[in-house]
């Protein structure tokens, strides 16, 4: 009886073994990603800018050119990347202690000019790479190693929703919410990275996606009920969707 492949690896993913934690989202990211530079045709065209955190070891597996930035400054290293090379595709890979942290103001300003590049946001609510800290996304109640208790509304206010405020900008084209914890999710979220990047491709500005991930590590979780905390804790306080889709009438300037 002959087999039939139906399932490949794309040919911008590195093939190596991953490093990433049992249950951790960052390669389905990759794959993703991965998929849609391929299937665009921009895989050779491509630089890819990343910073501190988990999302730095994407260098180890797209096989496109590569800049690392310090830490949170990806959009702003980016931008300039942009300038000096506008025939590239250029696009960020960032965690949320990165992005909305020590990045906020390079993630913002940069959206609100319109820049020509791509963001691609994972958001898992802590810092998975430096110890487990609390992160500006951190739920309401969640426990980290500096806030042991739980995140209190009180004394570090309310999580932060990235793309709400990226989507309320002038100059943001694109600006959606995914999730990594099913197939279906996956499927729509590859659609939203496919409409952010068509913005660059087609010189309509600021793409932006976030993609909601596990840290089974940090979170103290096996793989399961992580996927099961993002259904039941995540979705419901950061809501999937399209909140900013000015592709199709011109997008920004």
């Amino acid at each position: 009886m002959s087999e039939q492949l139906v399932f490949d690896r794309p040919q911008s993913v590195i093939d190596r073994p991953t490093h990433y934690c049992p249950g951790c989202h960052h390669g389905v990211a990759h794959r993703l990603v991965g998929e849609l530079l391929d299937e665009l045709g921009v895989a050779e065209d491509a630089i890819l800018v990343a910073s501190i955190g988990c999302s730095v070891f994407l260098y180890n597996y797209l096989n496109v050119d590569a800049v690392e930035a310090p830490h949170g400054r990806a959009p702003a290293v980016a931008t300039g990347v942009k300038a000096a090379r506008k025939d590239k595709f250029v696009f960020t890979y960032q965690g949320d202690g990165d992005l909305a942290s020590i990045g906020m103001a390079e993630v913002l300003h940069a959206a609100n000019r319109g820049e020509n590049i791509a963001v691609v946001f994972v958001n898992n609510t802590v810092y998975g790479m430096t110890g487990g800290q609390m992160a500006p996304t951190t739920l309401i109640g969640q426990r980290t190693t500096t806030c042991p208790s739980g995140r209190c509304l009180e004394h570090e206010g309310a999580p932060i929703r990235m793309t709400e405020i990226i989507a309320g900008l002038g100059g943001a084209t694109f600006a959606a919410r995914a999730s990594l914890n099913n197939v279906k999710n996956i499927r729509q979220a590859k659609k939203y990275l496919r409409k952010a990047f068509q913005c660059q491709i087609e010189k309509k500005g600021f793409g932006f996606v976030e993609l909601l991930s596990a840290c089974p590590t940090n979170w103290k979780l096996n793989p399961v009920d992580a996927n099961e905390r993002i259904k039941t804790e995540m979705i419901p306080y950061f809501p999937l969707g399209v909140f900013k889709d000015a592709l199709d009438e011109g997008g920004a300037c």
